[in-house]
């Protein structure tokens, strides 16, 4: 896209298309779709004000943007960039779950090496800046020994990465784990330590209750934040989300929780489907829906070749309950999804196809901003509003579906008011990590 952006002094983006929901204090007539066209002045890498557009006369020091869609820097909240890439070493046999556990686990063992994590890391970091992502949380795989490695290469990334993108960590292990007590309080205090945030995969095992109080009380001791991977799997019983909201009541967190998946809520009965959610809500759980990885793996049945179920957790009706929602990326080009690039726009395109978030827009632009934002606890991102960081993404679409129906691969992103480098990096480069056999 050819506009000139200023590297220096205050300059206004003008006939910018912005969004009712993800700016603050826009008020007056609004599109169908909730956008309103506005001057945004920006001034010492700020946001200084926003206008209305209306008849005004053209401030000086101007970029016409004629119309195009602004949005801020996104948020993805959840993400696995410690596995990212391996794909071509270690692919899904079959696509199913059960193949990208194996898989995964299989490379872990022979390839997790602290330089083999760091660079595939730096590697997915680049891509999600590049694509206009200013804040990212990815689950760290927690298992025994390969946390003492995976710990302080993320460490070593948030320090090196930190004023690009905002990098925070969450432990990632099977909750059967937990019964090994010295092992799991030896963990919590590195991720404490590590100012991460302490989770766990819930599966339904006839001890799940009480391994969750073990958690929530780790948590509450360490004053550490919760993220679990809940029942992703289309099993009726798989109630997890429930037991984990039943938890948070009984113990009376005050720590945020997000809960990832929450995929056989979609296959549930509708008064069980009522009870979790009324508990969710009063739990304060936040929920995010991960479309593509799920779309990916969900339904892969050997009696039949097409899928009839697409994964999707239930959106809406946590929307009416004010359950904060949000879509993220979630694994990219491993066993668990074979594709991705953490676009944040590519996965909320897919979201709104899968999950119908229009008809109307509604405030569901959130999503992937300033819902994620909050709950990764981070005050002013994600939205457009006068005092913040000039930190936009500015997209060749002037409505909904003309942004939602391309790559806008061209889109042009600011930090702190300045153009960036949106060059992706070569999958070359991984090539030695990925041995020759896979070429």
């Amino acid at each position: 896209m050819q506009l000139k952006i200023p590297t220096t002094g205050w300059y206004v983006l003008g006939n910018a298309r912005v969004h009712s929901s993800l700016a603050a204090d826009l008020e007056g007539p609004l599109d169908r779709d909730g956008f309103a066209l506005v001057d945004i002045a920006i001034t010492d890498g700020k946001i200084g004000g926003i206008a209305r557009r209306n008849d005004r006369p053209a401030p000086p020091r101007l970029i016409d943007l004629a119309g195009r869609i602004v949005l801020p820097c996104f948020v993805d909240c959840h993400t696995h960039i410690d596995k990212g890439h391996i794909w071509p070493r270690m692919p899904n046999p079959d696509g199913s779950f059960m193949g990208a556990l194996g898989a995964a686990d299989a490379d872990r063992l022979v390839h997790w090496s602290a330089d083999d994590v760091a660079r595939r890391m730096d590697f997915s970091l680049r891509c999600a800046y590049a694509h206009g992502t200013k804040a990212l949380r990815t689950h760290i795989d927690s298992v025994a020994l390969q946390e003492t490695i995976s710990w302080p290469v993320f460490e070593e990334m948030r320090e090196s990465w930190r004023g690009r993108i905002e990098l925070q960590g969450a432990a990632l292990f099977g909750i059967e784990a937990v019964r090994d007590t010295g092992w799991f309080a030896s963990l919590a205090r590195r991720v404490a330590g590590a100012k991460g945030v302490l989770g766990a995969v819930t599966y339904m095992l006839p001890d799940l209750e009480p391994l969750l109080d073990q958690v929530f009380r780790m948590a509450m001791e360490l004053g550490l934040d919760l993220d679990f991977h809940a029942d992703e799997t289309d099993q009726i019983s798989a109630v997890s989300l429930r037991m984990i909201a039943e938890t948070a009541l009984r113990h009376r967190f005050s720590g945020r929780i997000l809960v990832g998946h929450c995929c056989s809520l979609s296959c549930q009965p509708d008064r069980e489907v009522r009870d979790t959610l009324d508990k969710v809500a009063e739990a304060g759980i936040a929920a995010v829906s991960l479309p593509l990885c799920n779309l990916y793996l969900q339904d892969r049945r050997q009696d039949r070749t097409t899928p009839r179920w697409r994964g999707v957790t239930l959106l809406h009706e946590m929307n009416a309950r004010k359950i904060p929602v949000a879509v993220a990326s979630d694994n990219t080009r491993d066993p668990f999804y074979a594709y991705g690039d953490l676009d944040m726009l590519e996965v909320y395109r897919a979201a709104t196809r899968i999950a119908h978030l229009d008809h109307p827009v509604a405030d569901w632009p959130r999503a992937m901003a300033s819902t994620p934002a909050g709950i990764m606890g981070l005050d002013g991102a994600g939205t457009i509003a006068a005092g913040t960081p000039a930190d936009l993404v500015i997209f060749r679409g002037r409505s909904w579906t003309e942004l939602l129906s391309r790559p806008e691969s061209d889109r042009i992103v600011l930090r702190d008011g300045r153009r960036i480098d949106t060059s992706l990096p070569d999958y070359s480069e991984l090539d030695d990590l990925m041995g020759a056999q896979w070429i």
